[in-house]
């Protein structure tokens, strides 16, 4: 799918069947949607320079990524999708400034392309240029990234509330709950992780970005990409506190679950403690010999459930006197 916007956010749709043999003037931006092969020719003839295949976008050389030539500038960056399901994935996406027009090769919709769009019209021709359109579209992707990393803030804030319970409500906690709750920081790590990594891409682009000839002779766009560039910067170091948050819960979820275990061996421990001696005495006196004098004692049965009881009273109140229950 080819959809063409000009700087008032007014769009068309380029069908290779109803081709124009020219494109419009007012057009600066023309976004590429999982393109096929015959709408990749039919802009290439439309706009007279090679765009980048599916195959083009998955090299992750740095001259394969962020490069200049007679047609343009090519640049490649990795962005988040999905970010709020459990499945989050990288998707490459090709930015070219050439003739005057920024193209967008793209084969996954992220959620900052819709928001860019949806606000092309709110701006009332603000961008009207190529570069203005890059640099807006760069500033929407960062914010998108900044709301990303938000979400998943005030998620984990949430979750550690749900992990760090007061003694009281943890002695109640369900069983296998922090079991569960690893495979929730799994997902944040996940996704945290890959905002990271689309993170330094961007950061890549916007500094290769600022230094070509097309950017750096539009003063206005140049001085957005620069707040851009900061953000990012801004964004990787608030990246790293998250990530550090998420690996500190892991450990502590991991700690919790040691401390649960070694309670339950603890008490299976003191309870194998506390009847073993009763377990001796009866096993003493359930020996099958002939001359054992208690056997005839009118009063050997209750002598013996006595000791049983003493001996299994008298370690137990042993280890609350040590401190060990």
């Amino acid at each position: 799918m080819i959809r063409a916007y000009r700087c008032d956010g007014t769009a068309e749709l380029i069908l290779p069947s109803a081709a124009p043999d020219k494109l419009d003037e007012s057009i600066l931006w023309i976004d590429l949607i999982q393109p096929d092969r015959t709408e990749e020719r039919l802009m290439e003839g439309l706009l007279a320079m090679p765009l980048p295949t599916r195959d083009d976008l998955k090299d992750i050389e740095p001259s394969s990524r962020l490069y200049g030539d007679d047609h343009g500038v090519y640049m490649t960056a990795s962005l988040i999708c999905k970010a709020d399901s459990n499945l989050p994935f990288l998707t490459d996406v090709a930015f070219i400034l050439g003739g005057g027009r920024l193209v967008t090769v793209r084969y996954a919709e992220p959620r900052a392309f819709d928001l860019f769009i949806a606000g092309l019209g709110r701006s009332k021709g603000s961008f009207d240029t190529a570069e203005g359109m890059m640099a807006g579209l760069m500033e929407t992707v960062a914010d998108r990234t900044a709301e990303i990393l938000e979400i998943a803030g005030a998620r984990l804030d949430s979750l550690a509330s749900e992990i760090f319970l007061d003694r009281r409500a943890a002695k109640t906690r369900p069983a296998r709950q922090l079991e569960d709750k690893l495979l929730d920081i799994a997902g944040f790590q996940r996704l945290v992780s890959k905002t990271r990594d689309s993170l330094v891409s961007l950061s890549r682009l916007v500094g290769f970005v600022m230094s070509v000839e097309p950017m750096s002779r539009n003063a206005e766009a140049l001085g957005l990409c620069q707040v851009v560039a900061q953000d990012l910067h801004s964004l990787s170091e608030h990246a790293a506190f998250v990530g550090s948050n998420i690996a500190f819960m892991l450990d502590a979820s991991l700690g919790l679950i040691n401390v649960e275990q070694n309670a339950i061996i603890k008490i299976f421990s003191i309870a194998s403690v506390v009847f073993l001696p009763p377990t001796l005495v009866a096993s003493i006196y359930g020996m099958n010999f002939k001359f054992m004098p208690e056997l005839d004692w009118s009063l050997g049965y209750p002598l013996a459930l006595i000791a049983m009881v003493l001996s299994a009273v008298i370690p137990f109140l042993f280890f609350r006197w040590k401190g060990w229950l």
